[in-house]
Formats: structure tokens, sequence, C-alpha cells
């Protein structure tokens, strides 16, 4: 006899209902060396922010791009202990896009709350990004931190709603040193490098309806009607363990959606290394961390480090320690 019994679910029901929002990180640690020697510090920081500073209903899903045990482990234990509602271990990383693909297709909630896995969560970041979603028409993307460089490209339709006569618009220099230091330290920039990426550009700002925003959006963090993303992300799988992600943005922008950030800074940038500063910002919260003095290098030795033949030198060494490391 094939079968013995009747299965115990048939005919019964369940009074489950997706939440409107589903919060998806992207996770990915394949080891602890190198670029990734910190990121497991960072990685639970930003998976506890989300935790604690998030208002209930909503359903969390973390998709986890091939990482080590570590990370995998302690995933389960999120997930085990009713913090993770949806947990999708990939065998292999399948890149940026194509984990967001599957998140897309995965998340069952009207919002995704997309993030990478080095964003930090401040009280009220949904609600602020809600808020935006529910007054402006035709949104597309809305981020929790102002990050200039991303002026540059991506942002017609928004530029194009601002000509409306029921929109305030303000242009200039409209964010404080603060947060550009922000954006450095946690990117890991120069403010030489810096300068270079927002030459000739100005923030604008939008009130509409009473709600202030600032143009432009990233894809590190953002909040959207997953509808749109169902319409904009590209078909097929490319490969590429990195990149298509601006493309995103720009696909976002000609299909008429606006791609907006709050007013003030709701989520903030960690980076591959927990701070001192983003240390003591997380203890406010009751999240313990651990955070670490960054020392970036000096403008001249920077100059230094990207000298042609210096970085052929450094890419040398580097092949070959790859080739021991994984022999």
């Amino acid at each position: 006899m094939p079968r013995t019994g009747i299965n115990p679910s048939r005919g019964r029901t369940t009074d489950y209902k997706p939440a409107r929002v589903t919060l998806a990180v992207l996770t990915y640690l394949p080891d602890t060396v190198a670029y990734y020697e910190n990121r497991f510090d960072v990685t639970r920081l930003c998976l506890e922010s989300l935790i604690v500073n998030t208002p209930e209903p909503y359903d969390l899903l973390v998709f986890d791009n091939g990482s080590s045990p570590q990370m995998t482990d302690y995933l389960r234990s999120l997930r085990d202990a009713g913090d993770v509602d949806y947990l999708l271990l990939s065998g292999r990383n399948i890149g940026k896009i194509g984990a967001l693909q599957m998140i897309v297709r995965t998340s069952p909630g009207e919002i995704l709350a997309y993030a990478d896995d080095d964003v930090f969560f401040l009280p009220g970041w949904l609600e602020a990004h809600l808020k935006i979603i529910d007054t402006y028409p035709r949104v597309g993307m809305v981020t929790g931190f102002y990050i200039r460089p991303h002026m540059r490209y991506g942002n017609d339709s928004a530029l194009k709603f601002a000509e409306q006569p029921e929109v305030r618009v303000e242009r200039g220099s409209l964010i404080p040193k603060e947060w550009e230091q922000q954006y450095v330290d946690n990117m890991g920039r120069t403010w030489e490098r810096y300068n270079e990426e927002i030459v000739d550009l100005q923030d604008m700002a939008l009130t509409y309806k009473g709600v202030e925003t600032l143009v432009s959006a990233g894809h590190h963090q953002f909040v959207t009607p997953r509808s749109v993303l169902m319409e904009a992300l590209p078909p097929g799988w490319s490969g590429n363990l990195m990149g298509q992600m601006r493309d995103l943005d720009s696909t976002v922008d000609q299909l008429g959606y606006l791609r907006l950030t709050t007013r003030q800074p709701v989520t903030r940038l960690i980076g591959n290394v927990v701070g001192l500063e983003m240390a003591a910002e997380a203890g406010r919260y009751g999240i313990s961390a651990t955070g670490k003095t960054i020392k970036p290098p000096s403008a001249a030795l920077s100059r230094l480090y990207r000298h042609p033949i210096i970085q052929r030198l450094a890419k040398s060494i580097y092949n070959q320690v790859y080739k021991i490391v994984n022999v």
C-alpha cells in the first residue's frame, strides 16, 4: 500500500494573511577574511535594528546568497525564534539582481521594503517611507538616507513632477555636512573622490500635500510597491554577481515612477565595519555592538594607492594569494 492514512492538513484552513509590508534583507558572508572580516557583526546589527525599530505588522523575509555556516546558522536561529518569517537559503551566490528577482517573486506583501545587509534602521523609518508612498503619485522607490551622487541619474520623472503647480520646490545645497561625512566614512570614500562625484550636482527638495522629500533614491535600501519591481526588473538571468542595479533605477524612472528620499535620515549606512559611533547609536536602542576605530587613508596615501604601478603590483600579489587560498 503506497499510502497510510489521510494527510491531517486536508480540509483544514489557516488564518494567516500576509501583512501589507514585506521586509526583505539580502545577506552574504562567504567567509570572514579581508573585506568580509567584520561583515557578520554588520549583518547582525542590520537585522537587529530592523527587528527592534519596525512596528508590526510585517513579514520579514531573508534571502541568503550562499553564505558560510556562521551566517546561515545565525539566520536559522532568528527563524526559529520567530523573528524571521521566511528564510530562503541559496546553495550558491546567484548575484544581487538574481537574488532580488527571487525576493520580489517570493514576497507576499503589497509593499516591499528591501535592504542590503549593511543598513541600520532608525525608529519611525517605515512610517516615514509609507507616508511618501501613500501621498505622492506613482512612487517607484523611497530611500531613508540621502546620497547626493544619486542625483546624477534616474530622476527625470521626479524633475517632471516638480513642474506641477501644487509642488513646492527648493534647490541648492540642502543637506548638512554631517550627512556627507557619514557617506564618505561608511562607503570608504575620500573627500577628494566624493567631491569628484558631486561636481555640478545640487540637491532638490519637494513638498507635496505637506509631505517633504528629497529627489533621488538608492538601490542599497528602498521601499516600493512590489508591482513596480515586477514591471521594472530585467527578464532572464545575467550571471553577474554585481551590477545592473543602476539599470534598475533608471528603468523605474523611465517607466514614469518617482524616486525619492525621506527629508530627514531614517536609515544609516554601516559600511563593512561597525565603527565606534555606530555602536554607540545601536546602544541607544538596546542593541549590543562592539565598535572599532576606522582610520581612512590620507588623501596623499589614497593617491599613492591608486597609482597604476602600485595597483598592478597589488593585483599581482592578490592573484597569487588567491591561488594559494583557493588551491
